[in-house]
C-alpha cells in the first residue's frame, strides 16, 4: 500500500483485537475495515481482500480486479446507530449473513465512506455475535477518527437486544470469522 494513502479508519480487526486479547478471536488479515478506497490502484494496496462488502448507498468503483464485490446498502435516511429500528436490524442481518456465507472469499474488507459509522455498527454487530465483550467492541470502535462513544453504546444496546432473535446463523458466522484462529 502506498505510504501516502490509506482509507480513512483502515485497520485489520483481528490484529487490533490483539490489544485486548493474548490471542485474537479473529485471525490477523481475515477481517479488514475502513473507508472508501477509490484512489487505491490494486487490491494488494487494500490488504488483498477476496471480498469487499460495501455498505454505502452507491456502488464501488470497479477498478480493483480479482475481488468479489457485495453491496449491502444502508438507507441514507435511517440513523444506523439506532439498532432498535427494524430497518436497521434488517440491514445488519443482511450484512452479517454475507459474512456468514460459507463460500465467501476471504479476507473481507468492510467499508462505508468514512469507515466509521455504518462500518462501525456492522463490525460491532459481528463482534458481539461471536461473543467479543461489549467493552472491547466499544473500544475497538473508538479507534476510528470522529468516533462517537455515546452513539456506539446506544447501538450496542440495540444489537444485544436483537441478537438472540436475529435470523442469522451465529455458529456459521463464528466459524467464518474465526477460521484459522487458535483459540
Amino acid at each position: 500500500m502506498s505510504a501516502m494513502f490509506r482509507p480513512a479508519n483502515y485497520r485489520d480487526v483481528g490484529e487490533i483485537l490483539g490489544l485486548w486479547f493474548d490471542v485474537s478471536p479473529i485471525p490477523a488479515g481475515r477481517l479488514l475495515r475502513g473507508g472508501r478506497f477509490d484512489p487505491m490502484t490494486t487490491a494488494s494496496d487494500l490488504g488483498s481482500p477476496g471480498t469487499i462488502l460495501n455498505l454505502r448507498r452507491g456502488p464501488d468503483p470497479g477498478h480493483l480486479t480479482g475481488v468479489n464485490h457485495v453491496h449491502v446498502a444502508a438507507d441514507d435516511d435511517v440513523e444506523n446507530y439506532d439498532t432498535r429500528q427494524r430497518r436497521v436490524r434488517t440491514w445488519l442481518g443482511k450484512a452479517l449473513s454475507v459474512l456468514a456465507t460459507p463460500a465467501l472469499a476471504w479476507p473481507v474488507y468492510v467499508h462505508c465512506t468514512s469507515g466509521r459509522d455504518r462500518t462501525g455498527v456492522v463490525i460491532a454487530a459481528a463482534l458481539l455475535a461471536i461473543d467479543v465483550p461489549r467493552r472491547v467492541v466499544a473500544e475497538e470502535y473508538t479507534l476510528s477518527d470522529g468516533a462517537d462513544p455515546i452513539a456506539i453504546e446506544r447501538a450496542i444496546d440495540g444489537i444485544l437486544e436483537w441478537l438472540p432473535s436475529a435470523e442469522i446463523d451465529r455458529t456459521r458466522l463464528r466459524v467464518a470469522l474465526t477460521s484459522g484462529a487458535t483459540t
